[in-house]
């Protein structure tokens, strides 16, 4: 494992998010896992990954309603006040209209969704509220009734920003072109920006010109780029999901981190403002840190990375399909 730099010495690098003003560290806390998603997180563990998290320089934490049927939330919620700091050194984005009992884009909901979410997060307002896998609604509900809803929440001051995530990035396009310039500030795209599906690229000039701002999520393509592998219900198709295994397989051979190295690719394209990594426990946050802070300093391994694309060249930029037909 790559040794931390001393903590007083360096910070991960902090990008600006479109035209918001804001500044995100080039790692995000992904907080999901602190809603137990993966298995059990004590809660000691949650408030201290998260303390070394923002000790190091990450200022940028996302969760969603939706994580842990809400667990994720408090938890963040907790951790977050631990750290006893003034609101405005950190940036919390939380989401609406996906839930454990299922979609709800309305505006109704979703009005009501925020304050739900700022008193489980213990927090005045978030700095990005989110609709949650936006390709599970219907669009032209997005843009005709739930992101104009959001927008009285940004006039009520509950929110500062808004954004919509999810994985088909037609999506994302479909929206954009249609609510009013400037209505939407970010998009967080996952599993469209990893060693084997770089697809967003091609979306960021798009993006800019619409002065969005970008998060990418899914480094490791929801665990087809770790050594554990992807669990069961991964959705990719059994030839992505093999040619990952290979992948893998290769860089445990040459004694190389595939996480690390999927993770600095991703960290390369500066036009992405965070990358947002699931972490639930000190050695995550870490490696993460690590492998930041070491392609700022020594860049990233070249070699070895062109021998995994040239492994996973017969399924680049392979997806799989999510949400409802669109009609």
């Amino acid at each position: 494992m790559t040794s931390l730099p001393s903590s007083n010495t360096m910070k991960l690098e902090l990008r600006e998010l479109g035209k918001t003003g804001l500044k995100l560290s080039c790692v995000g806390f992904g907080a999901s896992p602190l809603g137990n998603v993966f298995g059990p997180v004590p809660l000691d563990d949650a408030i201290a990954s998260v303390r070394l998290a923002f000790s190091l320089g990450i200022n940028f934490f996302d969760t969603s309603p939706y994580y842990g049927g809400t667990l994720s939330e408090k938890v963040l919620g907790r951790a977050l006040q631990a750290l006893e700091v003034p609101r405005s050194e950190y940036i919390v984005s939380t989401k609406c209209g996906r839930y454990a009992e299922g979609f709800d884009f309305s505006a109704e909901r979703v009005t009501k969704s925020i304050d739900e979410s700022l008193a489980r997060l213990n927090l005045d307002y978030v700095d990005i509220l989110q609709c949650h896998d936006i390709e599970f609604g219907s669009l032209d509900q997005i843009v005709n009734e739930t992101i104009p809803a959001l927008q009285k929440l940004k006039e009520a001051g509950k929110i500062r920003f808004i954004g919509i995530t999810g994985l088909p990035l037609e999506s994302f396009t479909y929206v954009l072109d249609r609510v009013p310039p400037g209505t939407v500030d970010v998009i967080l795209s996952y599993c469209h920006y990893s060693i084997n599906d770089s697809t967003l690229e091609d979306l960021l000039p798009y993006l800019k010109s619409k002065g969005v701002g970008v998060i990418s999520a899914s480094p490791l393509s929801m665990g087809l780029l770790t050594e554990n592998g992807p669990p069961e219900w991964h959705p990719a198709s059994p030839e992505i999901k093999a040619a990952c295994r290979d992948a893998v397989a290769y860089c445990k051979n040459e004694g190389k981190n595939i996480t690390k190295l999927a993770l600095q690719f991703s960290l390369s394209n500066k036009e992405i403002s965070s990358v947002l990594v699931g972490m639930n426990s000190i050695r995550q946050v870490e490696e993460n840190a690590a492998a930041a802070m070491e392609l700022a300093t020594a860049g990233k391994d070249e070699e070895t990375l062109s021998k995994i694309e040239a492994i996973l060249r017969p399924v680049k930029n392979q997806t799989w399909p999510s949400g409802i037909q669109q009609s």
